[in-house]
Order: structure tokens, then C-alpha cells, then sequence
């Protein structure tokens, strides 16, 4: 059930579409965007249909040893998002994965959870058989966020953007601070772990915050082809509903590390392949079969939704991640329209550890020093239900595990 928007809300969604309206021709702009989202969602399908994939891979080795090629990195930026395969040895990501499943157990986290508090982007695992798993302090979450290897990936990832802004650097590159999320262990069968399209960090903000408007201005300049969705500036100084399923801090890329073997049918990711999406949804909601207060699929608190009744041309571009293996990872920009499949249809579990790239920056540094007192008390991280679970955890990571990475990670 939608909640209720405040008056506030939709007096700033009246105006916010007012004033970008009288900008540009928002009807006809639509109309290119479109289009334009069309044939390159026509153009993804013909390719995933083919056997093939639009989905770029990278090897970590040329990451290592700056080996990437030009022609790659346009494709990532074309695209999104980004496999980058072998970041852990395979064996140590499934030894990851069954440490993960012995501290779940020996802390009898199903008892846990049953006495708990309920989540709402979660809302129905909440008990049961749960697929999400709210710990975010175990020794294998620690070792693979403060790794050399996973620094270095998420160097290269910080690297593909443009940090210039008007008051200097948006953010620094080649320093990474942790933020701490959850665990995925989904079950072969499922089905009640499917999410619908959608983008993370905030819904009625991307039209309605100032810093949000400047980002994306260029989308209603002369030119819109001119918007450059790697174009860091105003990006750190956005500001979110204060809410327990949007994320507060900047991410460049939402991602996930692998621990199993998992692909088309396994009950995984999604993505919208198109990193110029994001035109397409805030360009959709100016247009007149859409009241002056109110923005499609978007709540106050919430992720912003997708879908084929609204956005039936990005909907068809929608594809399954390739195959990946324990210790491969996917990335994918905070625009990207992503989800997950209804079902797992395959024989073996489909875990991950949910780890971002998350630069240092003002706004990440002040998330970091709350989430670093969350840290040592074994509590939840800032961002999501204060559920606890951890606190007395047996085996739980402690500042002894942190190597000097990880505590500059840490803001220790």
C-alpha cells in the first residue's frame, strides 16, 4: 500500500514541475528521450536474445596492473554497471560463505529474528525462512571490505567519474570509506525475494532537491544529450528523507561480491543496462497524463519504482547479470534502474555480501564516524532498522580484525 504524501510534499512537486517546465519543452523532450531509450532497449534484447550479453566484464588483473582498455571503459559508462571477475581467489570466497552460515547458526539467528523488529524494504522475510540477513559485522564481511583487492576495484570504479566541481574535487577517488550492509542467502525455490525495477537513494528527491536539479540539469538545457551521468558535482551534497530504507551516504556503485555461483534463473540481479535511464524517469512524470502533485511510483522514504505501465521502452531493456562465479563482483551506477528475479529456479544457494563504493567525501566521512560507533557496539548500521542482532553475537568482527585500511575505512 503507497503511503500518504505530505501537503509539503506536494506543494513542492507542484512547483519543482512548474519551474521545470517553464525551462524546456518537457512534452517534446520526452518524446526524444523515448525514442531514443527505445532503440537502445530494442538493441539490448536483440543482443541478450543472441546467447549474448551488453553487461561489460572485467578481470581484476587489469584492473591491477592499470591494464583496462579505452574501449572497455566507454562501455562501462555506456552502460552502468560492470562485472569484475576474480577480485577473491574462489576459495576464499567459499570459505566466506560457509563462515557466514556457521556464525548465523552458532548465534541462533532465525530465534533472533523472530523476536525482532520488522523491516520495511523487507517487509516480508521478516520471518520464516528469511533470504536477507541484517548482520553487517561478521569477520568475512570485514575481511572482504577492507581487502587490497576490493580497494583497488572500487579505485578504478571512483576513477570513471568526473570529480570537478565548482568548489573543488566532489569527492576523492582514491580513498574509499566503508558502508556497511546486509547479506543475501537465497534458497533454491524461492520466490519471495523478487523486487521489482527500481533505484535506490530516494525517490521524490531526484526531482525535488536542489542539489538533485543541478545534477541533472542538463537534461533540460538545449541539449539534453549534453548531461553527464559521470559528472560528480552536486552528487555529495544531495539530501535524502530521513528514512530506515534509503541510503545516506554517496555511493558511485551500488554492488554485491559473489560467494556461490549464480546467474540467469537464480533468482538474481537485474539490471537496466543504460546508464541514461534515469532521462527517461524523471522526463515521464512531467508529462500531462501525470497530476501537477504527484510523481510516478515515488513515496515519501522509498526507493523510486519502475515499471512497464510507466516506462514499458526501459522495462524491455531489462536483463539478468551474466554467470558469475565465488569472488567475482557486480557494480552498478546509483542511476541504473536494477531489481531482482521472482524466482531462484536454480540447485544451489545464490549468496552475496552487499558491499558499495563509497568515496571519501564530507557527506560519507560524517556516515562513517556515526557508523564506526555502531560498529564497536555490534549494532545495526545507521541506515537500516535498528534490529540489533549483533550485539551479542559470538565471533562478531572487533576493531582487533581492522587492519590500518580498514580503520582509515572505518573513520577510526
Amino acid at each position: 500500500m503507497a503511503r500518504p504524501v505530505p501537503d509539503h510534499v506536494r506543494d513542492s512537486i507542484r512547483s519543482t514541475k512548474a519551474a521545470l517546465r517553464g525551462v524546456c519543452d518537457t512534452e517534446a523532450r520526452f518524446a526524444q528521450i523515448r525514442a531514443r531509450m527505445e532503440d537502445e532497449a530494442i538493441e539490448i534484447r536483440r543482443v541478450t536474445d543472441a546467447g549474448g550479453s551488453v553487461i561489460p566484464e572485467v578481470p581484476f588483473e587489469q584492473i591491477e596492473h592499470n591494464a583496462v582498455s579505452a574501449e572497455t571503459i566507454t562501455e562501462i559508462r555506456r552502460r552502468g554497471c560492470v562485472v569484475i571477475r576474480g577480485v577473491f581467489p574462489r576459495a576464499t570466497a567459499e570459505q566466506w560463505n560457509r563462515d557466514l552460515g556457521e556464525y548465523l547458526a552458532t548465534n541462533d539467528y532465525h530465534d533472533r529474528l523472530n523476536a525482532g523488529v520488522a523491516d520495511d524494504f523487507f517487509d516480508n522475510l521478516s520471518f520464516g525462512n528469511p533470504q536477507i540477513f541484517d548482520i553487517y559485522w561478521s569477520l568475512p564481511q570485514v575481511l572482504a571490505r577492507q581487502a587490497e583487492s576490493m580497494a583497488r576495484t572500487k579505485r578504478f570504479l571512483n576513477g570513471l567519474w568526473d570529480v570537478n566541481a565548482p568548489a573543488g574535487p566532489e569527492f576523492d577517488p582514491a580513498h574509499d570509506f566503508v558502508y556497511a550492509d546486509r547479506i543475501r542467502r537465497r534458497d533454491p525455490g524461492d520466490s519471495t525475494l523478487g523486487l521489482a525495477p527500481h533505484i535506490d537513494t530516494g525517490s521524490f528527491e531526484r526531482w525535488v532537491d536542489p542539489a538533485y536539479r543541478a545534477v541533472y540539469a542538463n537534461l533540460f538545457s538545449d541539449d539534453w544529450t549534453s548531461y553527464d551521468p559521470w559528472r560528480a558535482a552536486h552528487r555529495t551534497q544531495t539530501r535524502e528523507f530521513d528514512s530506515a530504507t534509503v541510503c545516506s551516504a554517496f555511493r558511485t556503485f551500488q554492488g554485491w561480491t559473489a560467494l556461490t555461483t549464480q546467474g540467469p534463473h537464480t533468482g538474481t540481479l537485474r539490471l537496466l543496462p543504460l546508464v541514461d535511464g534515469i532521462a527517461h524517469v524523471l522526463l515521464r512524470s512531467l508529462q500531462p497524463d501525470v497530476a501537477d502533485d504527484e510523481l510516478l511510483l515515488a513515496e515519501p522514504g522509498r526507493v523510486l519504482g519502475a515499471d512497464e505501465a510507466s516506462h514499458p521502452e526501459l522495462m524491455h531493456g531489462m536483463v539478468s547479470i551474466p554467470e558469475v562465479e565465488p569472488g567475482d563482483t557486480v557494480w552498478w551506477h546509483p542511476d541504473v534502474i536494477h531489481g531482482v528475479e521472482d524466482e531462484h529456479q536454480g540447485e544451489e544457494q545464490a549468496n552475496v555480501m552487499y558491499i558499495a563504493a563509497t568515496p571519501r567525501c564530507p557527506k560519507n566521512l560524517m556516515y562513517a564516524r556515526q557508523q564506526a560507533a555502531h560498529f564497536l557496539d555490534g549494532r545495526s548500521s545507521p541506515d537500516f532498522k535498528p534490529r540489533d542482532f549483533e550485539v551479542g553475537f559470538s565471533g562478531r568482527a572487533t576493531v582487533d580484525d581492522l587492519t590500518e585500511l580498514g580503520r582509515a575505512q572505518m573513520a577510526l
